[in-house]
């Protein structure tokens, strides 16, 4: 691939974010806010991650004649393929659980190919992510400045960091814990290693390298107290990028797209739910039927998207109880794969989210004033879901001693959320946060400018701010 090469109107940014989508998209998202600061941006990852975004890249940021916006250029970086690991299998989409390790060892094996893309571009910045390490010191070699993106929670990172180097030491904000059956999920997480290389020491390394400063998905309204808190872990200052939600329209499936729109135009306002866990966790069998009842418990409207792993022959009939389709025709509408997430949440007839708690999801549902019904998974999911309650946008639905799902719970929280009058306030807070979000806009990315241009002496440059 032959980069185009920034003209002296711009600063060039080499962006490389995991590969999980969880991580790309806001990357993508971050990329096209400095774009519009005009700023040039490599941005770097799998031809099988790339060739999922390259539609989601507004045509005014490839005009390379256009001086009044920057320009975004996507960068192949090319994994070995092991024995295990087709091209395909080159991102966390769709990868099987066990193939996680082997995706990690292979995106440290691409380092060589990293390091003759940073030659060939030589960028003045590098914006990176929390499991490459390699990548900030091939920077450094190359006197370039390299500074860590987290597209998770402040709280939950600093949560993390304080697991880690505080054991025993009670974290001083009590509202972010961990419940019993969330804590060996959590240790896990940390002791998960590949390339005989421990998670833990990855995400420590990454941001030791950071460049005096760390950006974070975030923004002060919801995060003030865990970024500051950050900040005195790390030793470096926190600053935040906002929340990165797209307002733009999905664009994968027209048809899909028109059909979800018009059953929803048909629907009153707030009187609809809208269930999604991700597009990157898939839901057991027990789970799917315990939340197929609480759905129907409830007696609320739904919009549910059903998602299988690539290769599971299993149909949506086969996963849900028996005759429950037809039991809530009127009432709900289940899709496989996808959903205009965006889209849905923004419509008038939606009263709740239940959502795993992904960052981005509850990002989303801020933005748009959508209370949050929480069903945390796993990886920072937990952590999300106490800080939605603690912002009061949302409530977490209760689990048994066993973290088992339990439909009458999740009943109950549906018609808290939607229905009735102990859950006024939450609805309220979450129709507040939506306003205080969208008047602040990208107030955050004027803050993120200026330490960018100052990290690279960059100053004399004009910059759309």
């Amino acid at each position: 691939m032959q980069a185009i090469k920034p003209s002296q109107h711009f600063m060039s940014i080499l962006m490389l974010p995991w590969l999980a989508h969880g991580h790309v998209s806001p990357y993508l998202e971050l990329a096209k806010r400095l774009a519009e600061k005009n700023f040039h941006v490599y941005f770097c990852s799998t031809p099988a991650n790339l060739v999922s975004i390259k539609t989601k890249i507004p045509n005014k940021y490839s005009d390379h004649e256009n001086h009044s916006l920057g320009i975004i250029e996507l960068v192949e970086l090319h994994l070995p393929e092991l024995p295990d690991l087709p091209r395909h299998y080159h991102t966390t989409n769709g990868l099987p659980p066990h193939l996680m390790p082997t995706l990690k060892k292979a995106f440290d094996m691409s380092s060589p190919s990293f390091e003759k893309i940073l030659d060939d571009l030589e960028p003045e910045l590098l914006i990176y992510d929390f499991l490459q390490p390699w990548a900030p010191t091939l920077a450094s070699q190359r006197n370039i400045p390299a500074v860590e993106f987290l597209s998770c929670s402040a709280s939950m990172t600093s949560f993390c960091l304080h697991w880690r180097s505080k054991r025993g030491v009670e974290f001083p904000f009590p509202t972010i814990h961990l419940k019993g059956y969330e804590v060996s999920g959590f240790n896990n997480l940390l002791e998960s290693s590949a390339n005989d290389v421990k998670d833990k020491d990855r995400v420590r390394r990454c941001s030791e390298q950071s460049c005096t400063i760390v950006l974070v998905k975030s923004f002060s309204d919801v995060e003030d107290k865990y970024i500051d808190y950050l900040s005195v872990l790390l030793g470096k200052k926190i600053v935040p990028v906002g929340s990165l939600v797209d307002d733009g329209k999905d664009s994968n499936d027209l048809q899909d797209y028109n059909n979800v729109i018009k059953w929803l135009d048909s629907k009153e306002k707030s009187s609809v739910v809208f269930v999604s866990f991700g597009s990157e966790y898939f839901l057991s069998k027990d789970e799917m039927r315990e939340i197929a009842y609480g759905l129907e418990l409830s007696g609320v409207s739904f919009i549910w998207v059903v998602r299988f792993p690539v290769g599971e022959k299993m149909n949506i009939e086969e996963a849900l109880p028996n005759g429950f389709l037809k039991r809530v025709e009127r009432k709900g509408m289940i899709i496989e794969k996808w959903a205009p997430q965006r889209e849905v949440l923004k419509s008038k007839s939606i009263g709740g989210f239940v959502s795993h708690c992904g960052w981005s999801s509850v990002m989303e549902s801020m933005k748009f004033g959508v209370p949050i019904i929480a069903m945390p998974m796993h990886l920072d999911q937990p952590i999300n879901a106490r800080l939605v309650e603690e912002v009061g946008v949302g409530f977490e639905v209760e689990r048994d001693e066993n973290g088992r799902i339990q439909s009458e719970e999740l009943a109950k929280a549906v018609r808290k959320v939607v229905l009735e009058k102990s859950g006024e306030s939450v609805r309220n807070k979450a129709v507040e946060m939506g306003e205080k979000m969208r008047r602040r806009g990208d107030e955050e990315m004027e803050e993120v400018v200026k330490e960018l241009v100052q990290l690279c002496g960059k100053e004399n440059l004009q910059f759309n701010v």
